[in-house]
């Protein structure tokens, strides 16, 4: 049998015995296509460390965004400095 229909058997197995069905029903093409594409780990790890520094990045901002308000700066005067979003800054101060 080809790896194909193992597949595509795989995911109408699970969608038929209650396997993340709600999720297969909404992704299952998706998943689908990724079972198809070929796995580079490279490239996994490149996106890996892509999103590490991204969150990285996005932790110092909060760290720094709380600590200008604890000491009294305005929401709208870090925005400008940071550039988080509004909404974001005020919902440290709560």
């Amino acid at each position: 049998m080809p790896r194909i229909v193992k597949k595509r058997e795989a995911i109408k197995y699970c969608h038929q015995h209650d396997i993340l069905k709600e999720y297969l029903e909404f992704y299952g093409s998706e998943v689908l296509s990724m079972l198809y594409t070929e796995f580079n780990i490279d490239e996994a790890k490149e996106v890996w460390q892509e999103e590490a520094v991204e969150k990285a990045r996005e932790d110092f901002s909060m760290e720094i965004a709380r600590k200008a308000l604890a000491k009294g700066l305005t929401p709208e005067f870090i925005q400008e400095i940071i550039g988080l979003d509004l909404e974001t800054i005020q919902g440290l101060s709560k």
